[in-house]
């Protein structure tokens, strides 16, 4: 065959998969139809953390005076942000086909589909190969309702040539506290709607709760419990009808509500690739998918939705197909963060997930304003939270919201997953002054629960 290993995908994980599988030996394809380091590094996690420090830095010039300095905002240039982040994407473009070019891996700029469960066309060319990696990832998903013809998703903020004045974010996870942080922080009159009580569904209920209250502090008009029915457009506006019967009149209307996996036009019948109800590829734990040489990881999988997943997914692949050192990816305490404003971080499982494990947990809680706002008197606060296993005293779960969060947990991370217990906190000596500290100081317990104990 052509190819012991032809990747499909140029993300994250397909790139990582297809340049350690070639450094093994492997004479490995790689095809990306869009964009070299697919989603994150380009309509993603990326740029969207340069727009997150571009709020951010407004934000600051504000606090600035409470520590003596006199600075004068005089107004914002989108565009300069937008050209900015161009130029350093194309940077990360390059990186990742000059990674691939030296590890020996053939590079096809060209999008890729199955003629039968061991031939590609790509871009035209028939191409066969003895193992084939599916790594196409998602993309952004709407809302079927009247009008949503006139909304935006997020691949379309990375392009825009202008700020709206008024936006209305419609979604509660990731991408829509995120977005309606970035919004907010750069002078736009946002809303954001969403139709659960609280924002970020599946985190800690005490992260969601302070979360809700930092968006409403930076100037986000918060609509719970709303749905979406229909948008109109006149003369360039748009009117965004919610289920509370209020309407919403603004410049834009963006969908964040949701991904789904990119597997349309990958012909996967012809293979014989079975997918799930939403298209995602279903694997095992060795990311095969029904068809045994053919596999899939990442995003397309839809099973923990993160680049760094990804990566290691990919890794480990090649790693087990071509390096002689068979493994897997533990899907269990991966930490995560979400860079609203300010960021939430989190490892581990919440205080809800541990009241139904058998057995009791403890909980520490510490909110509290952070040094900095202490002098600038921005209404911000701190939250931190461990869950310890009641019986083995191991911390299984910490949380996070307040600035610096996502660069904390990381070093927590690695307690945890160590199996690290409240009394290895305990004596561990804290960097002081800092927010990191309050996480080994935090001796008083707040509340004990589990299914002997009662509901949370």
């Amino acid at each position: 065959m052509d190819f012991d290993l032809f990747v499909i995908g140029g993300g994250s994980g397909g790139v990582r998969c297809a340049r350690i599988a070639a450094g093994h030996g492997a004479r490995v394809g790689v095809a990306e139809s869009r964009f070299w380091g697919g989603t994150c590094v380009n309509v993603g996690c990326v740029p969207k953390k340069f727009m997150v420090m571009a709020a951010e830095y407004g934000a600051m010039v504000e606090d600035a005076r409470g520590f003596g300095w006199d600075i004068t905002k005089t107004g914002y240039d989108w565009a300069r942000l937008i050209a900015a982040k161009d130029k350093e994407i194309s940077r990360l473009n390059g990186i990742y086909t000059r990674l691939l070019d030296n590890a020996g891996a053939k590079i096809f700029d060209a999008r890729a589909s199955f003629i039968d469960a061991h031939t590609l066309d790509v871009g035209g060319e028939r191409i066969t190969a003895e193992r084939i990696v599916i790594a196409t990832g998602g993309h952004p998903s709407g809302l079927d309702i009247p009008g949503a013809e006139h909304a935006i998703i997020s691949d379309d903020i990375f392009v825009m040539k202008a700020l709206p004045k008024r936006v209305a974010v419609v979604g509660g996870g990731y991408i829509a506290v995120e977005f309606a942080g970035v919004f907010a922080g750069l002078g736009v009159e946002t809303h954001l709607v969403y139709r659960q009580p609280l924002p970020l569904r599946g985190f800690d209920e005490d992260l969601r709760l302070c979360l809700a209250e930092e968006l409403a502090a930076n100037k986000v008009v918060l609509h719970p419990d709303c749905v979406p029915k229909s948008i109109t457009q006149e003369e360039g506006k748009k009117c965004l009808a919610l289920s509370d019967l209020s309407m919403l009149d603004v410049d834009a209307v963006f969908f964040a509500t949701g991904r789904a996996a990119n597997t349309t036009g990958l012909k996967l019948d012809a293979a014989g690739v079975k997918t799930g109800a939403k298209g995602e590829i279903p694997v095992g734990a060795d990311f095969a998918t029904n068809v045994p040489h053919i596999y899939a990881l990442g995003d397309v999988t839809d099973r923990l939705n993160l680049t760094p997943v990804a990566t290691a997914e990919g890794h480990a692949l090649a790693d087990t197909l071509f390096g002689n050192r068979p493994r897997g990816v533990s899907l269990q305490n991966v930490p995560t963060a979400v860079f609203s404003i300010p960021p939430i971080a989190t490892v581990g499982i919440t205080e809800a997930q541990a009241a139904k494990r058998p057995g009791s947990a403890k909980i520490f809680v510490s909110k509290f304003t952070p040094m900095r706002h202490t002098i600038t008197g921005r209404a911000r606060k701190t939250l931190m939270k461990l869950v310890v296993d009641a019986k083995t005293d191991k911390v299984i779960g910490a949380h996070m919201l307040g600035e610096d969060a996502p660069e904390i947990m990381q070093g927590l991370a690695v307690a945890i997953i160590t199996g690290a217990t409240k009394a290895d906190f305990d004596r561990t000596i804290g960097i002081h002054p800092t927010a990191a500290e309050e996480f080994v100081t935090m001796r008083t317990q707040t509340r004990v629960v589990g299914p002997e104990v009662g509901p949370v």
